[in-house]
């Protein structure tokens, strides 16, 4: 059974970047036809999709994230990253990682506070 895993700092400064790592277990990030996404809510709001990295390592992202968010992989770690710089209070949220086939990780808090 695949199974996900969001790790990172749960405290991020404000211009600094946000870094986060999913780690896959159950099932390979480079199975065909899978993509690996990352999604936030923040406090009080809905869900938002922030990008995707695909299989084969393509990579799409949220139009309004686009200029600060990247999304990579280890491939022999079986882990996806996300990077989302020159953070604000207003990037504080719960973090998910979630592949596309629904399954999702518990999701991790992280505030962006001074």
């Amino acid at each position: 059974q695949v199974q996900l895993q969001e790790s990172g700092p749960g405290l991020v400064k404000p211009s600094q970047t946000l870094s986060l790592t999913c780690t896959v277990s159950g099932g390979s990030i480079t199975t065909s036809g899978y993509a690996w996404s990352w999604i936030r809510q923040p406090p009080g709001k809905g869900l938002e999709w922030m990008g995707v990295i695909v299989y084969d390592g393509g990579t799409y992202y949220s139009p309004s994230l686009k200029s600060r968010t990247s999304i990579s992989r280890d491939t022999s770690k079986n882990q996806f990253s996300l990077q989302l710089s020159s953070v604000t209070p207003e990037d504080t949220a719960v973090y998910y990682c979630a592949s596309d086939v629904g399954l999702w990780g518990q999701g991790t808090q992280v505030t962006v506070a001074s």
